[in-house]
């Protein structure tokens, strides 16, 4: 049970981070300027080209001692919260970018007809009708990143594997402990698919109304 909360925790934590960090790194990606869109396209391709598990070795190794003193469990968890975030940020960074983009352009140019500049219209028109698109794939996303929050045990961050992993090795069993996490996390995914199909039909009844 604790190894699952602190799973929900770091996963929530992450969610939470990378829709913000996501959102504006989308916006400076979409940006006409070549000098401020680049470091958003590099961002985007780093963490979206190397492998989740060398990038929390690097925060955990290479960044985290510059804050955070010691090997306890608390460097471990903000250290996975920090790589999941940033990681799960290029991808929906990415599903925003092309929410965006899917959105006719003439929309935007009813905006700025009725008077609004580009935030207003990014904030009141654009994002609104967008966002609905991006629900599918923004569940598909969250999704991996609960899955991937287990490759934190990797740094001893006291996750659901982790405990598992130490059940396994104090009692020497194999079948047991990762039978049941895999149903937790099976619990888990499928009560998230559940909520976002929710959403996703609530959405299109108002929509429709």
């Amino acid at each position: 049970m604790k190894g699952t909360l602190y799973t929900l925790g770091i996963s929530l934590s992450a969610i939470l981070i990378g829709c913000v960090l996501g959102l504006f790194i989308a916006l400076g990606r979409l940006s006409p300027f070549s000098i401020i869109r680049l470091p958003f396209v590099w961002y985007i391709t780093f963490f979206r080209g190397t492998p989740l598990l060398v990038q929390i070795f690097i925060i955990y190794l290479g960044v985290a001692p510059l804050f955070i003193s010691g090997v306890g469990s608390t460097k471990a968890v903000i250290s996975a919260i920090i790589a999941l975030s940033l990681n799960s940020a290029a991808y929906l960074a990415e599903i925003y970018r092309a929410g965006i983009q899917s959105i006719d352009s003439g929309q935007v140019e009813a905006g700025r007809s009725l008077g609004m500049n580009k935030i207003q219209t990014m904030r009141y028109i654009v994002l609104p009708q967008s966002i609905k698109r991006m629900i599918p794939p923004f569940g598909n996303e969250f999704i991996t990143l609960v899955k991937d929050s287990s490759l934190a045990s990797a740094i001893a961050a006291p996750e659901i594997l982790y405990w598992a992993r130490a059940v396994n090795t104090r009692f020497f069993i194999t079948w047991e402990p990762f039978i049941l996490i895999s149903l937790i996390y099976l619990v888990i995914t499928l009560s998230l698919t559940y909520l976002l199909n929710y959403i996703e039909k609530r959405w299109n009844i108002d929509d429709n109304r």
